[in-house]
């Protein structure tokens, strides 16, 4: 009896450190204060999924994360301000070519936020945009908030509210950099063009 019970207290103790952990969080400042490859960083350990909120998105390191996440079987959706149909240089193309859900919430003048949740037990926010100019040029700061359940259901209690008033996302004229028929391929880093006509 003593050792059964024995074995059952010891089968509790890794959800108890689980559920009792303390939540680890970083700061990064930007420019070139490490805010991108925080971000990459936590995109390449999602296990199971990665809600994005996101103002602007232009950077190419974070949407090829994003892309990987989604072809090891990470589910992966993205919600972008309406400004993002219009804008030269977003992401946004790139991502949804590679069959991430992305959708634009126009309810409000400007959706400002800045936000990832991944795996339900990690935050990102702060007022870094996912631009290559916060990288490299803006004064920024970033948060990577780790091991805290609570704050992560608060953040997704938000997004699906979010997602809720949100259409799929529709690009206007060509606006990505490389034209509107860029497409990724391939390993991290390889990305391959169509002819934009």
């Amino acid at each position: 009896m003593r050792l059964t019970a024995t074995i059952w207290f010891l089968s509790l103790l890794p959800l108890q450190a689980q559920t009792n952990a303390t939540p680890d969080i970083k700061v990064y400042f930007s420019p070139h204060g490490g805010c991108t490859e925080a971000v990459v960083c936590a995109v390449k350990g999602a296990q199971r999924q990665i809600l994005v909120e996101a103002y602007s998105f232009t950077s190419e390191p974070i949407a090829i994360a994003l892309i990987e996440a989604e072809r090891r079987g990470v589910d992966v959706e993205v919600i972008l301000d309406k400004s993002q149909e219009q804008a030269r240089g977003t992401e946004a193309d790139l991502i949804i070519e590679s069959g991430i859900p992305t959708y634009t919430d126009s309810a409000y003048r400007i959706a400002h936020d800045k936000v990832m949740i991944i795996d339900g037990t990690r935050v990102i926010t702060g007022s870094f945009n996912f631009t290559k100019s916060a990288e490299d040029f803006n004064a920024e700061n970033l948060l990577v908030i780790s091991n805290d359940p609570p704050l992560a259901e608060q953040y997704t209690a938000s997004w699906r509210q979010h997602l809720a008033q949100s259409h799929p996302f529709h690009p206007g004229k060509s606006h990505h950099k490389h034209g509107s028929h860029s497409r990724y391929y391939g390993p991290l880093g390889v990305r391959e063009m169509e002819p934009t006509g």
